[in-house]
C-alpha cells in the first residue's frame, strides 16, 4: 500500500474510533421502570396460558420481552417478597420473614438507593400500606408516594389502607412527566388482586363470576397506561420494563384462602417478563428467583452489583433463551438450579411450624413437622406427597436446602425494629398482617412445634373472625373464635381478638377475661398488654389498669399511646404529677400528638403552672389548628395569665370551629 493511502487509512479509522466513543459516552443510560402487582397468578394471565381472562397490556409486554416460564417468591408475603425484590437477598440476610414490625436496616443497599448513587432520579407509588416507608423500603427513592393515614380506625374507612391502581397509576403519571428527562427508576406498585376482591366496573359486571380475575384485568388497564405514556413520549424504546408478581393466591387449593400461610406453588409461582431495549422477544423456561431481579436490573444498565446482593443476574439467560427460540435453557448452572423459599407466617402469628422450602425443575420439597416432596412435572397440583416414597431425592433436597440456609445466612440478621405504633397495629391486623406473637428464635427451626398442614382449619376460622371483626360483626367473630379455642385453648390470637371484640361491644369484664388469658400465655406480647391496660380501665380497675400500662411501655417504649392513657387513668384518680408525667412521656415519643400536649397543658393549669401549660397549649393548638377543643384549652390558659384579649379571641376561633 503507498504510504500515503496508509496514512489516510489510519486516519480515518482513527476519526471513526473517535466517532464511536463520543457516541458511547453521550448514550442516554436507560431507564428503569419496576411494575409489581401484588397477589397475581402466573395462571391467570393470558399469556401464561390462561384463556378466562383478557389482559391484553401485560400480553403485549410479554410479546415485546423476555416472559419466564418458572418464576418463584421467596416469601408469599407482602413485604418480604418485595424486600428480596429491591435487595437481591434473602430473608436469612435481611430479616424481613414477615410482616412483624421489623424495618430494613439502612446498611442494606437496595435497587433504588445503587441507582441513585449512579444518578437516577428515582420514585415509587404504593398501593397499600403493607409497604409504608416506616418498613424501610423507601431507601434510596427521591419520591415515596406512601401517605397512608393508620390513625382511621373505623370500617367506612378501610379502604383507606389501599389505593386503587388508577390512583397509583395517576400519580406515576405525574411524577414521570416531572422526572422523565433525566434517567429514571420508576417502581409501580398495584394492590389490587389483593383480598377482599372488589373490582371496579366494567370488570365488577365482566367478571361477576371471577372477581379475582376481575382485579387481575383491571390492573392490567393501569398497566396499559403506563406503557402506552413511555411509548407516546418515546421514552419506552430506551426503558427496561419488569413486571411481576410478589406472589400468588391460593384461592382455594391445600384449603388456604388467599396466600401466606403454605408454600405451594399456587402462591409461590408468579409472572415475570423483562422487556430490554433492542432485544430480541423470548421465553425461559428454567427455574428463576425474584431474589434475581435487582442484579439482573443493575447488570443491564451496567451498574455494578453490591456484593452482598444474593440474587443473580439472568441476563446471559434472557439472551439464550432467544437465540433457542425459548426451547432450551442451555447454561447447565440454570438448569440445575434450586430455589429457596419460606413462610414464617404460621410461626410468627401462631407458634407453629415455620415452613421452608426448595424447588428444582422437577422436585419440590417442603421441609415440616410432616415433611412433603412433590413430583411438580406430573403433579403440578402438589396433591400427591412422595416424601416416603423417593427418601433419596427427599433427602438430598433436605440436604440442599440446609446448605443453601447456611450459605445465606448473614450470622445476625439485619432489620431492625420498627417501633409501629398502636394505631396502625391495629390497622395492618385488620389488613390480615402483623404477628399477634414473638414466634421465638427465628434462626432455629422448631419441628416439635404443629404442623401448619393441621392447622389450617384453625387459621381460615381466625381469617374469617378478622374479616367479620373489622366489618362490625364483632358477635360473629366471637363465635368463630370460641370454635378455634375449643380445639386450641393455648391459641393466643383467639383470646387477644375475642378480647378485642369484647372491648368494641364495650363488655369490658369479658375483655379483660381474654386478654388476660392471651398474655398469660405471651407475657411479652406488648400489644396484648397495652389492650388489657385500657379494657382494665374501662372496667373501672384503675390500679391494675396503671400497673399494666407501666408494664407496656417497658415492654413498648414507643408506644405513645399506653403513656397518654396511663396519664388519663392517673388523672381519674386525682394524681396530677404523675398524669403530667405520663402525658409529658407520650409527647417526648410522638412530639406531634396534639391530644397529648393539650392533655399535659390541661394538667399543668390545674397544677397552678400557668406559663409550662401555655407553651404546651400553644404547642396543640399549631398541630391541630382545627380542632376547636385546642383553642378552648389555651383560651382557659390565657385568661389564667391575664391575657383576656388573647383568651377572647382563642374563645371566638373555638366558637367558629364547632359544629353547628
Amino acid at each position: 500500500m503507498h504510504p500515503a493511502l496508509f496514512r489516510l487509512g489510519f486516519v480515518l479509522a482513527l476519526l471513526n474510533a473517535v466517532s464511536v466513543l463520543a457516541q458511547t459516552a453521550t448514550k442516554s443510560p436507560l431507564n428503569v421502570v419496576l411494575i409489581t402487582i401484588d397477589t397475581l397468578r402466573a395462571d391467570h394471565l393470558g399469556c401464561y396460558g390462561y384463556k378466562n381472562i383478557k389482559t391484553p397490556n401485560i400480553d403485549g409486554l410479554a410479546a415485546e420481552g423476555t416472559r419466564f416460564e418458572r418464576a418463584f417468591a421467596v416469601v408469599p408475603v407482602t413485604l418480604p417478597s418485595h424486600t428480596s425484590i429491591l435487595t437481591g437477598t434473602y430473608p436469612m440476610w435481611s430479616g424481613m420473614h414477615d410482616f412483624s414490625g421489623n424495618r430494613l436496616s439502612p446498611q442494606q443497599p437496595t435497587l433504588a438507593s445503587v441507582l441513585k448513587k449512579a444518578g437516577y432520579q428515582t420514585g415509587a407509588v404504593l398501593g397499600a400500606a403493607v409497604l409504608d416507608s416506616r418498613f424501610g423500603l423507601n431507601q434510596g427513592f427521591d419520591f415515596y408516594y406512601d401517605h397512608f393515614d393508620f390513625s382511621r380506625l373505623d370500617e367506612a374507612n378501610l379502604d383507606e389502607m389501599e389505593r386503587p391502581g388508577n390512583v397509583v397509576a395517576d400519580t406515576a403519571l405525574d411524577w414521570l412527566a416531572k422526572n422523565s428527562q433525566n434517567p429514571f427508576f420508576l417502581w409501580m406498585h398495584l394492590y389490587d388482586p389483593h383480598f377482599p376482591y372488589r373490582p371496579p366496573e366494567p370488570y365488577a359486571t365482566e367478571y361477576a363470576s371471577r372477581l379475582y380475575d376481575g382485579e387481575i384485568a383491571f390492573a392490567d388497564e393501569q398497566v396499559g397506561r403506563l406503557i402506552r405514556y413511555l411509548k407516546e413520549k418515546r421514552i419506552y424504546d430506551n426503558t427496561i420494563v419488569v413486571l411481576s408478581g410478589d406472589h400468588g393466591e391460593s384461592l382455594g387449593e391445600h384449603g388456604e384462602k388467599t396466600h401466606g400461610f403454605f408454600i405451594y406453588n399456587s402462591t409461590m409461582h408468579v409472572p415475570l417478563i423483562i422487556k430490554r431495549p433492542k432485544a430480541a422477544p423470548g421465553v425461559v423456561l428454567g427455574l428463576v428467583s425474584l431474589v434475581d431481579l435487582m442484579p439482573t436490573v443493575l447488570d443491564a444498565v451496567g451498574v455494578e452489583i453490591p456484593s452482598q446482593v444474593q440474587g443473580r443476574s439472568l441476563i446471559s439467560v434472557m439472551t439464550e433463551s432467544k437465540n433457542s427460540g425459548g426451547k432450551e435453557d442451555r447454561s447447565r448452572e440454570h438448569r440445575e438450579r434450586v430455589l429457596y423459599e419460606e413462610t414464617y407466617l404460621p410461626r410468627i402469628h401462631f407458634n407453629w411450624s415455620e415452613l421452608r422450602g426448595t424447588e428444582n425443575a422437577k422436585y419440590h420439597f417442603i421441609d415440616a413437622p410432616r415433611p412433603e416432596l412433590y413430583d411438580v412435572t406430573s403433579d403440578p397440583g402438589e396433591l400427591h406427597n412422595l416424601f416416603s416414597d423417593k427418601k433419596a431425592v427427599s433427602e438430598e433436597m433436605r440436604a440442599k436446602l440446609s446448605r443453601t440456609i447456611k450459605d445465606y445466612s448473614a450470622g445476625k440478621e439485619l432489620a431492625e425494629t420498627t417501633g409501629l405504633d398502636p394505631a396502625l397495629m391495629e390497622r395492618l391486623k385488620a389488613l390480615g398482617y402483623a404477628a399477634f406473637s414473638g414466634g421465638g428464635n427465628l434462626g432455629i427451626s422448631n419441628t416439635t412445634l404443629p404442623d401448619p398442614k393441621d392447622r389450617i382449619v384453625t387459621y381460615e376460622l381466625i381469617s374469617d373472625a378478622i374479616a367479620a371483626s373489622q366489618h362490625g360483626h364483632y358477635q360473629e367473630s366471637i363465635d368463630n373464635l370460641k370454635k378455634v379455642v375449643q380445639t386450641e385453648p393455648n391459641s393466643v390470637p383467639a383470646h387477644y381478638l375475642q378480647g378485642l371484640d369484647y372491648y368494641r361491644l364495650k363488655q369490658y369484664p369479658e375483655a379483660v377475661e381474654e386478654l388476660q388469658k392471651a398474655v398469660q400465655l405471651s407475657p411479652d406480647y406488648a400489644l396484648a398488654v397495652f389492650n388489657l391496660g385500657m379494657a382494665q380501665a374501662h372496667a373501672g380497675e384503675m390500679d391494675p389498669s396503671i400497673v399494666t400500662l407501666q408494664k407496656s411501655l417497658q415492654l413498648d417504649a414507643t408506644n405513645f399511646e399506653a403513656a397518654f392513657n396511663l396519664g388519663v387513668v392517673f388523672l381519674q384518680k386525682q394524681q396530677l404529677e404523675f398524669a403530667a408525667s405520663a402525658f409529658r412521656q407520650s409527647v417526648t415519643i410522638n412530639p406531634a400528638l396534639a391530644r397529648g400536649h393539650r392533655a399535659l397543658g390541661e394538667t399543668l393549669l390545674y397544677e397552678g403552672k400557668i406559663d409550662e401549660a401555655l407553651a404546651e397549649l400553644r404547642r396543640a393548638v399549631d398541630l391541630a389548628p382545627q380542632e376547636a377543643i385546642m383553642h378552648q384549652s389555651l383560651a382557659k390558659a390565657l385568661s389564667a395569665k391575664g391575657l383576656s384579649a388573647e383568651a377572647d379571641q382563642e374563645t371566638q376561633r373555638a366558637q367558629q370551629l364547632a359544629p353547628q
